[in-house]
């Protein structure tokens, strides 16, 4: 049953699909990513950026609709069980896109991020409170920091080890509805993480091995558009929320999830990877899409 009274059906013999016109069974996660994909096709075409970026923005559309065409057509169960995972690597290519539309950053904006985070950090104790115990609490943040990339995987495992494959799609509505949102903002709010844009102020006073391994990531495969909305944030909470709703007769994982989000949402904070609005803004997107697709699920 769901949070509402609905029934979930427990049959994993098919995945909730919309059939396309040539009879092509579309998941509502694969729609997602093509709406996504043609987007930056438009705004890569649109800002008129290098020929490269612009047959590679088109054709990712397309390789999500091959892909959905032939797996429906010609799959078998072990495709059909890997389709459930392809949609996480292609999140990181989404990500990779926006690094194609970098400009200059608006330093006035920032200029009122960090003084906010002054406040936080500072005037609220956040930064004393983490280094309260000395290097303990900032090596579990930089940890969680870390283990964002592998939160989704383990979102989905999850539904696959309690039996409940047939709602991986309900838990892509909100993972892919959230993330793929924040990213589609990001090109339209340049501007650079704190810690470069103010390298001497609010910085950690510790750095242990998960700290250096973030930076080592971040300066070599992170992007240099923006920082806001937070990327890794969205990815948290569009996590949490998205298993909170596939799976909801099993809450301590929702619930664990959300508090691995809180803590990466803080890490970007403290480690000066975010500002704090960076963060809050890419929680209000994501709650707003699970909240209107619950509102959708009461009027259905």
């Amino acid at each position: 049953m769901s949070r509402f009274g609905k029934s979930i059906p427990l049959s994993t013999a098919s995945q909730p699909a919309v059939v396309a016109r040539w009879g092509t069974a579309f998941r509502a996660g694969e729609l997602l990513l093509l709406g996504y994909f043609t987007y930056v096709a438009v705004l890569a075409m649109a800002e008129h950026r290098a020929l490269g970026y612009r047959l590679a923005a088109t054709g990712m559309p397309l390789l999500v609709s091959a892909l959905a065409v032939a797996e429906t057509r010609h799959g078998q169960k072990w495709s059909s069980f890997l389709r459930d995972w392809v949609p996480l690597p292609l999140v990181l290519i989404a990500y990779w896109q926006v690094n194609w539309f970098d400009s200059a950053p608006l330093v006035a904006r920032q200029l009122q991020w960090v003084a906010w985070d002054r406040v936080i950090l500072h005037q609220f104790g956040l930064h004393a409170a983490v280094e309260s115990l000395g290097p303990v609490i900032p090596a579990v943040l930089e940890f969680c920091y870390l283990m964002l990339y592998v939160i989704p995987f383990m979102c989905l495992a999850a539904l696959h080890l309690t039996g409940r494959r047939q709602r991986v799609d309900r838990f892509y509505q909100i993972l892919l509805g959230g993330t793929l949102l924040a990213y589609a903002l990001l090109p339209h709010f340049p501007s650079l993480p704190p810690r470069l844009a103010f390298p001497a102020e609010n910085m950690p006073l510790y750095a242990g091995i998960f700290r250096k391994i973030n930076l080592w990531v971040l300066d070599h495969l992170d992007i240099a558009t923006s920082v806001f909305p937070s990327g890794h944030v969205a990815v948290a909470f569009s996590s949490a929320f998205g298993l909170r709703r596939a799976l909801p007769e099993r809450p301590g994982l929702s619930r664990a999830a959300f508090a691995a989000a809180l803590l990466v949402f803080v890490a970007t904070v403290y480690g000066r990877y975010h500002y704090a609005a960076d963060g809050l803004a890419s929680m209000a997107i994501v709650a707003c899409v699970w909240g209107l697709h619950e509102m959708l699920e009461v009027h259905a």
